[in-house]
């Protein structure tokens, strides 16, 4: 139930007019003080009437029901507001939802007529351009009198929250990538041979199978059966299911460079967001491979977790809704002991952050020794194709000065990466819109190979 804030009377565009066309009247037909007491004489009585006529606004109630509600970032949302009217006057007049800017309220007013004893249900869509959580403020209502020179209003609270998600655009690749995990995990009709640890099952040799998958005693054995009874043998191959049931740390670095724009334009997005989609596509499809999928988002301290979540991708939407990248140097020693920590089992952590020089040679590469010691890491970076594109003008002057800058930075993210690479970690480096898809597929390739 709302509760007022304030309330008084209010004038509208009607009665500037109205005003306007008595100041005409006096300078042009009775310009004199008679004329002059004669206007405002009647503009205060226009207002008079219409404040004693204008429907109450103090007998109104008014209601959210879709409070604490959830959308995707990029998509709208319908939220109401039940207006009831227990005053003795029918109430016609407008009505003010009043949400953050960056929720984008439509529309910004809207018209009420509610009779004595009913209510009416007043709707605004919410087409929110950021994450987190949005508050509602002040609902306003003015209800006018017949002239519609005056109104009475009051402003009230309705309480009202959204909670909005990330976006994960990269939901349309999923499809596809599960449809590579059964292939790995051998419940389609032509199975293939991974490289994992766990023993599935026994079958014919068919061309393409690698002939290191041969099973010879098994060969043999089905020869000498198929000898005796006068059928020919057949090469009988392994079939391996992946490793199920392992551990998927996925760390999100939300320091200074996370913050960074990437791309042009309206496609210009945070680091932090195209590291938000491909967490979330990785999340999405290690649990269906049957693996367990935890999350930890810091800088110099942690800013969300989320570990041992039934379901993780919700858990992980929720508590990635409100992150933000923090302006300050991420603790690499802080994140590293935190990992350590709260991983006790040997898992594959993922830490997407930048693939800066300044950021990992002080920062992760002294401390990789104890990390990968106990874990598979991969580190993920998000490219960004201006510096691309930059990299590959030559137009002018102006362009090859900026060529020059483009590939000093690319050949930095390239030393970078082969350093990690020197090391053991598995290194990807990729576009916005290529990083979520690129770690799904580095995460089955992995997965086929035994490495989780």
């Amino acid at each position: 139930m709302s509760t007022p804030r304030r309330g008084g009377p209010a004038v509208g565009g009607r009665l500037a007019l109205v005003a306007v066309v008595g100041a005409l009247v006096v300078g042009l037909a009775v310009p004199n003080w008679a004329g002059l007491v004669g206007v405002v004489l009647v503009l205060v009585v226009g207002v008079l009437v219409d404040l004693l006529l204008a429907g109450s606004v103090r007998g109104l109630r008014i209601e959210r029901p879709d409070d604490g509600v959830q959308v995707r970032l990029g998509e709208s949302l319908a939220v109401g507001l039940v207006v009831t009217n227990s005053g003795p006057r029918r109430v016609r007049g407008e009505l003010r939802d009043a949400w953050p800017p960056s929720c984008g309220a439509s529309p910004e007013v809207a018209a009420v007529d509610v009779p004595v004893g009913e209510r009416r249900r007043v709707t605004t869509t919410l087409t929110p351009g950021r994450r987190g959580e949005h508050a509602a403020d002040r609902v306003t209502v003015r209800s006018w009198g017949p002239l519609g020179l005056a109104a009475r209003q009051v402003s009230t609270t309705a309480g009202g929250r959204v909670r909005v998600l990330p976006a994960f655009a990269s939901r349309r690749h999923l499809p596809a990538r599960l449809a590579r995990l059964r292939e790995l995990d051998g419940r389609r009709a032509t199975q293939v041979r991974g490289a994992g640890t766990e023993f599935d099952s026994l079958r014919e040799y068919v061309d393409g199978d690698d002939v290191r998958s041969i099973d010879w005693r098994a060969s043999a054995r089905s020869t000498s059966t198929s000898g005796a009874s006068g059928a020919t043998g057949n090469l009988v191959v392994r079939t391996w299911r992946p490793e199920r049931d392992r551990h998927v740390l996925v760390v999100l670095d939300t320091g200074r460079t996370a913050a960074g724009l990437v791309g042009t334009g309206q496609a210009a997005v945070p680091r932090l967001d195209a590291a938000l989609d491909a967490a979330l596509l990785l999340a999405a499809l290690a649990s269906r491979g049957g693996d367990r999928v935890d999350l930890l988002a810091h800088d110099r301290m942690p800013r969300a977790s989320v570990f041992g979540a039934r379901d993780p991708l919700p858990a992980m939407t929720a508590a990635l809704s409100g992150v933000e990248a923090s302006l300050v140097e991420t603790d690499m020693a802080a994140l590293v002991a935190t990992v350590l920590r709260r991983a006790s089992r040997r898992s594959l952590v993922v830490l997407l952050t930048g693939l800066d020089d300044a950021v990992l040679a002080d920062g992760l590469e002294p401390l990789l020794g104890p990390l990968l010691h106990r874990h598979t890491l991969l580190v993920a970076g998000v490219a960004d194709p201006v510096v691309t594109a930059m990299a590959a003008e030559r137009g002018d002057a102006a362009a090859v000065y900026g060529a020059a800058a483009g590939q000093v930075a690319l050949a930095e993210r390239r030393d970078v990466a082969a350093r990690l690479s020197r090391r053991g970690v598995e290194v990807l480096d990729a576009a916005p819109d290529d990083l979520a898809p690129a770690l799904a597929d580095r995460y089955l390739a992995l997965k086929a190979r035994g490495r989780l």
